[in-house]
């Protein structure tokens, strides 16, 4: 039988809700999906993350799949590769922004200086920040590199501010244990 006749049945029974063929297609394909995300972002715990994202995209829009249009795989693999370059595109809009904001402080301020990077070596701490989840890692970020407040995280972020909070503190307690460290870094501006 053929694998794509497979999985374009096994997608319309998830349109219709079928939760067993969903994990199902979810063993058919992933390993596929993975592969075209991995190309485009190679990081591979990005890569992870962006896997889920696309599973659960597909479980939302199964309904909306039409096999005359295209493969169940073909479908699947399109939503990858949008979700990827979306990625992508976030990261370094992301990385835009925070240069903008230090470029931005340094004209304001002269030279960025931190805290934590002051106090702490800094390739250790950029080990550290590297094994944070990517939204902890993010707040950190700009919280302490470019002290920014809770509320201005949040409204840059468009996040409720108890979550910023919340991944602050998650954030912050992770790094602790990275660095080998009891409570020497600070809290985040309120």
């Amino acid at each position: 039988m053929n694998i794509s006749i497979d999985t374009s049945v096994l997608l319309e029974r998830v349109g219709a809700g079928d939760e067993s063929a969903f994990s199902e297609l979810y063993d058919a394909l992933a390993p596929k999906v993975f592969a075209v995300v991995r190309r485009v972002l190679r990081d591979p715990a990005m890569s992870e993350e962006v896997l889920q994202e696309v599973f659960v995209e597909l479980w939302k829009t199964a309904a909306t799949y039409d096999r005359s249009r295209a493969t169940a795989a073909t479908f699947t693999v399109t939503i990858a590769r949008r979700r990827a370059v979306d990625r992508v595109r976030r990261e370094q809009s992301q990385r835009n922004r925070i240069e903008s904001l230090q470029a931005q402080r340094n004209d304001e301020q002269g030279p960025l200086e931190d805290d934590v990077v002051t106090s702490l070596d800094g390739e250790r701490v950029r080990r550290a920040l590297a094994t944070l989840p990517e939204d902890q890692r993010e707040v950190i970020t700009l919280a302490f590199i470019d002290g920014l407040a809770h509320g201005a995280i949040a409204e840059l972020l468009g996040l409720p501010l108890g979550t910023v909070k919340g991944r602050a503190r998650g954030g912050l307690k992770r790094l602790r244990g990275e660095l080998g460290l009891r409570g020497e870094l600070g809290e985040l501006h309120e």
